[in-house]
């Protein structure tokens, strides 16, 4: 697969080797919202096409209210499958009242991944300017399964996948990617 040079700007300090495998995972996406509905989920849509295009699995989609338990319960559930090596929600994220998906899942995390909500700030910051204190992006492990919780919009999936998220889970992108540490992510 040729990568475009903007993508290949994405990649950062980061390449993709060709001479290894790639390896696509399963991928369930949550949308948190009050307002929309699966007709008008275009975050969710956007998310599922990319991971898509990518040569992943979308293995479930939900969309849920902005309910700390109704969050849990489809992430848990998901978890619990088996089916499923990573979660990408979208929306909630804010610092609105409403919003409570880092409230819903960061008492899940098993490890909390730092380094994912401020490199999403970066990249955001270029798109979005200081709008992107706004959100609560952030990501961790959950018994195994990484989840990354995105802001709602287009714009801030966009960022979160193209430009973080998709290379992570490439398993050719190096010096290193999350793929080749899922077989590790439950020793002791």
């Amino acid at each position: 697969m040729e990568l475009t040079d903007k993508e290949k700007s994405y990649i950062g300090a980061g390449r993709i080797d060709p001479d290894r495998p790639f390896t696509p995972v399963n991928i369930a996406v949550l949308t948190v919202s009050d307002s929309r509905t699966r007709n008008t989920d275009t975050s969710g849509d956007l998310l599922d096409a990319r991971i898509t295009a990518a040569g992943h699995h979308v293995a479930a989609r939900e969309l849920v209210r902005d309910d700390k338990d109704h969050i849990r319960t489809v992430i848990t559930n998901w978890i619990d499958s088996g089916n499923v090596d990573v979660i990408i929600s979208t929306g909630g994220t804010g610092i609105t009242g409403r919003d409570v998906t880092p409230e819903a899942v960061e008492p899940l995390f098993d490890k909390r991944i730092d380094g994912f909500s401020t490199i999403f700030h970066m990249v955001s910051f270029q798109t979005v300017g200081l709008s992107t204190l706004q959100s609560r992006a952030l990501a961790g492990i959950i018994r195994g399964v990484f989840v990354f919780c995105l802001p709602g919009s287009n714009g801030a999936c966009k960022d979160g996948w193209d430009k973080v998220i998709r290379w992570q889970l490439d398993s050719r992108h190096g010096p290193c990617n999350m793929v080749e540490l899922m077989p590790r992510l439950l020793e002791k």
